[in-house]
């Protein structure tokens, strides 16, 4: 899927956008909206980015796993090539390579946790200034309705595109969503 990035002024209008688009065949998960108005987003009943979202927190801890990853390579191998293993043994070598594969994995998560994340960085200056961004994920058969109901809302500023979300996380929310709506 793609990412279709806009800006916009006003979040009644971005309310209205999300409607339509929802109205002729977008689902919910597809469209978010981030904002530092947290509470008119809310207000509004947006589908707000998550805020474990809005930080680089996923990306930093993939940084920092690779990172811990090398790390307890390099702990396995001052172990086999000291031979410090035929008189300790193998155990205190892994006990320390697990240790430093999930201690730099947590140190990533904790230097993502206070950036914005990567995706959203260039839009930093514009979420400051008050305004608001909407993000729609969709496939190449649905960029005609993407078209078409953009058209309709001239004070959307297009800002971009990038990787959406897999097309099978959609679905799981899709087919979650659903589940939520049928049961009692």
């Amino acid at each position: 899927m793609k990412r279709y990035y806009f800006l916009s002024d006003n979040l009644d209008k971005l309310a209205d956008v999300e409607h339509d688009l929802a109205d002729n065949g977008i689902s919910k998960p597809q469209i978010h909206v981030l904002s530092r108005d947290d509470s008119g987003v809310s207000k509004r009943k947006l589908n707000d980015v998550e805020a474990v979202l809005r930080k680089d927190v996923v990306h930093a801890m993939e940084r920092g796993a690779l990172i811990g990853f090398a790390a307890a390579a390099l702990v396995l191998a001052v172990g086999h090539y000291s031979g410090a293993t035929s008189s300790v043994g193998w155990m205190p070598f892994i006990f320390l390579s697990i240790v430093m594969l999930g201690f730099f994995t947590w140190e990533g998560g904790l230097f993502g946790i206070q950036e914005p994340h990567h995706d959203f960085k260039r839009f930093d200056q514009a979420l400051a200034s008050g305004r608001h961004l909407l993000l729609i994920d969709i496939n190449e058969k649905d960029h005609s309705i993407l078209n078409r109901v953009t058209a309709h809302y001239p004070e959307l500023e297009f800002s971009g595109t990038g990787n959406g979300s897999p097309q099978w996380f959609i679905g799981l929310q899709n087919k979650w969503r659903h589940f939520v709506e049928v049961m009692p």
